[in-house]
């Protein structure tokens, strides 16, 4: 029977072995009988590792397919060790393969031609009880079949830790390391949290122009989007602006000629577009890509990040507070609850990383604990509210010698915030009615005149996560604050709209959402913090 079905099953008889061969015993103590499966009929390895099912695969034949972290030859090069992670989770599936397994095995020659780190491979085999530490399962392997050879003497990700700088040089495979895998699940579970938690108050999610003629935040430094130079490239064989491209008499380009007939930009935030809608919808929130030609190298800044802009109707300053701190807080909660084993994996990588200029210059309590002890930290505990006023006090009367001196009237700039963060609280830390001097224009104008009914959030080792505030929602006062900033009044027409006609209090909010991100994993650098990270002389993919 069994040669007439030797096509599509085998059947393997283990001697008895020496004592010493405990593991390989193990696994080699019964008959085996298997079905060749195929690639559809793979198990996720993040099915297969969930602590509460794992030890239930015990016995099962199972496949799964996956890129090879580490391969170990042992015991004498009877066995190996394949250390196969699929993407699905944090953690990888080690199997065995041995010399039956070569047998079963046309593609492979002997244990020492094993696929090495990087190469990709389908494996089917049965799941066994590991005897190893730091794993409740293992794949015993009757099959595999190599699906991509990788040369490991040119594979840049080679098996040791590498810097986070150097993987950003290869955006198109650092995915596959340990820690930027870890990253996108928290950031994956960051997005759901976001919309979790605004659906289940009612909110409505609101999709904002990307191509906008408003400078919401009025500091000019917007990406053009134009037409004219390719038009006139086109003729010219060149690209950028030439002799036929048209132009004003000063010589700037005529945008009259524009794909829109006038200048338009990439927006630097969708809250303009939101509060539309907040003012007939009561509560809505944008959650997509903004953008800022800001030639700033800084490891917090980027030239394309993600915002998440809540606008709530009715709202005061107060009020929009209270939902900012819920929101980092949900958001937060669902990382510890969702992604323990990626916040484990960063703790360790920032442990290795102890000599970051964020740890040396940071108060020792908050750098002290583990990533989740952090974030347990912050879910637990109420935020402080100060007012800009009190903040300035605070740091005035502190012994630390700041670069900038802190006095009313100046800005907080990072190194404030880092000392009111971390040596003060160590927790976050609101700060209210900021001087109206540097804030944007919609912010609404206090009694005193000279404050604003705006708001940050300030994290431990961030800084400011959340700015946001009340708008102001009377006309005439709005009508100043634009001459005033000798902003063009005519492009704010549609906006002062919202003020003539039904005008409602309304408040909101803009995070930044790779802030967040860094903040859940501890990664310092804003650049590891989104998939394909865009900054000044990068824009590669």
């Amino acid at each position: 029977m069994y040669r007439c079905l030797s096509k599509f099953t085998q059947k393997f008889r283990v001697p008895r072995l020496k004592p010493h061969q405990k593991r390989t015993a193990l696994l080699k103590k019964h008959y085996t009988t298997f079905k060749l499966l195929t690639l559809r009929e793979r198990t996720p390895i993040s099915k297969l590792l969930h602590v509460d099912q794992a030890l239930n695969f015990v016995g099962s034949t199972v496949a799964v397919a996956g890129w090879i972290r580490t391969t170990r030859v042992q015991g004498g090069g009877t066995f190996a060790f394949i250390e196969v992670n699929d993407g699905t989770c944090q953690r990888s599936l080690q199997v065995i393969v041995d010399n039956e397994t070569i047998k079963n095995s046309s593609e492979i020659a002997d244990l020492n031609s094993v696929p090495k780190t990087g190469a990709s491979i389908f494996v089917q085999g049965t799941i066994i009880k590991s005897l190893g530490k730091g794993q409740l399962i293992e794949l015993k392997a009757s099959n595999l079949k190599v699906l991509g050879e990788c040369e490991p003497s040119i594979y840049p990700l080679a098996k040791q830790r590498q810097p986070l700088e150097h993987l950003r040089n290869y955006g198109h495979l650092r995915s596959r390391t340990s820690t930027i895998s870890a990253m996108i699940r928290v950031r994956n579970q960051l997005a759901r949290a976001t919309h979790d938690f605004f659906q289940n108050r009612g909110f409505y999610n609101i999709q904002t122009p990307i191509i906008t003629s408003s400078d919401c935040e009025g500091a000019g430094e917007m990406f053009h989007v134009t037409t004219l130079f390719s038009k006139s490239s086109k003729k010219s064989g060149t690209l950028g602006p030439t002799s036929s491209t048209p132009s004003t008499v000063s010589g700037e380009p005529n945008f009259s000629h524009d794909f829109f007939k006038k200048p338009v930009y990439l927006t630097v935030s969708g809250q303009l577009d939101a509060e539309i809608y907040a003012c007939s919808m009561s509560n809505v929130y944008t959650f997509g890509p903004t953008f800022r030609a800001e030639e700033s190298h800084t490891t917090r800044h980027l030239a394309e990040f993600w915002m998440v802009e809540p606008e709530v109707a009715f709202a005061d300053l107060h009020e929009v507070m209270e939902i900012a701190e819920d929101y980092v807080k949900a958001s937060i909660t669902s990382v510890l609850e969702k992604c323990s084993d990626e916040l484990e994996h960063l703790s360790k990588v920032e442990s290795f990383n102890s000599k970051s200029s964020r740890r040396k210059e940071s108060n020792a309590g908050w750098w002290s604990k583990s990533i989740a002890e952090r974030l347990k930290s912050v879910s637990d505990h109420k935020f402080s509210k100060i007012s800009y006023t009190e903040a300035i006090s605070l740091l005035t009367q502190s012994n630390k010698q700041f670069e900038v001196k802190p006095e009313w009237g100046v800005d907080l700039n990072s190194e404030h915030e880092t000392y009111l963060t971390e040596a003060v609280s160590n927790l976050p830390v609101i700060v209210y009615d900021y001087p109206g001097k540097f804030k944007p224009f919609y912010m609404r104008t206090n009694g005193d005149k000279k404050t604003v009914a705006a708001f940050d959030l300030l994290v431990p080792g961030i800084g400011e996560l959340i700015g946001g505030g009340q708008r102001e929602e009377r006309l005439d006062v709005l009508e100043t604050r634009i001459r005033d900033l000798n902003l063009d009044l005519t492009l704010y027409d549609w906006y002062l709209d919202l003020r003539r006609f039904g005008s409602v209090p309304h408040s909101g909010f803009g995070l930044g959402f790779e802030r967040l991100v860094s903040f859940a994993t501890g990664l310092e650098n804003i650049r590891d913090a989104i998939p394909f990270p865009r900054y000044p002389g990068h824009a590669s993919y």
